[in-house]
């Protein structure tokens, strides 16, 4: 019985090796589908970048983006490219997957409210869109004070004004859905534009330092 046990601990300790590097691949794959997804959702077509995020979803459910401070989970993702692809039913169904297992997931919320006031429930679409404009002013308000990559977001605060902005059209006594939807949507593209932005200027910044380090 000893004996059997010291083969099976043998065998389990040989294969450790091979499911961290298993598990390696699977999250380089995973981050290679989303990059390629964003870049579509960005730049090229909803429904390609549809295609990369489902199968990054497939791989990883509980993905959440890693190579940037900011939070944004995989069904953020999912529902963001369904919901540009103008497939609503599917958008929502994702979204409010996102929303209810990341809370800090504001993007999720904003989406989620874009989906349900375009379907009819404005009155809670309003008040996602509320959370989510609410939850991305004040996390680049957080960065920006006690944050030291603080200073590559939003610099100029231009998502911070529009976001605040809104914020006051979502609480007033009229709401303008054609405006406010145009302009969550541009929110929305700048903060994931922001992602890259923010990341160029750090490496640009530790480029010049590093120069400057080099020079007698």
């Amino acid at each position: 019985m000893q004996i059997a046990k010291s083969k099976i601990l043998s065998i389990a300790y040989c294969l450790l090796p091979v499911a961290f590097f298993l598990s390696g691949c699977v999250a380089f794959q995973v981050a290679g589908e989303i990059q390629k997804g964003r870049m579509e959702l960005l730049y090229g077509d909803p429904k390609v970048a549809l295609v990369h995020f489902q199968r990054a979803a497939e791989l990883e459910p509980d993905y959440m983006l890693n190579n940037s401070i900011f939070r944004e989970g995989v069904w953020t993702y999912v529902g963001r490219a369904h919901y540009a692809s103008g497939r609503l039913p599917e958008a929502r169904q994702a979204l409010e997957r996102a929303s209810a297992r990341y809370g800090e997931d504001n993007l999720a919320k904003l989406y989620l409210g874009l989906v349900l006031g375009r379907d009819g429930s404005q009155q809670r679409g309003l008040k996602e869109i509320e959370a989510g404009l609410m939850g991305l002013a004040d996390w680049l308000d957080y960065l920006e004070y006690y944050h030291t990559d603080g200073r590559y977001w939003d610099p100029t605060k231009k998502i911070r004004g529009e976001s605040r902005r809104n914020l006051a059209m979502v609480r007033g006594r009229e709401v303008n859905w054609k405006e406010l939807i145009e302009n969550a949507e541009w929110i929305g593209k700048e903060i994931e534009q922001e992602i890259d932005r923010a990341a160029k200027d750090k490496s640009d910044d530790h480029v010049k330092e590093s120069e400057r380090a080099d020079q007698p």
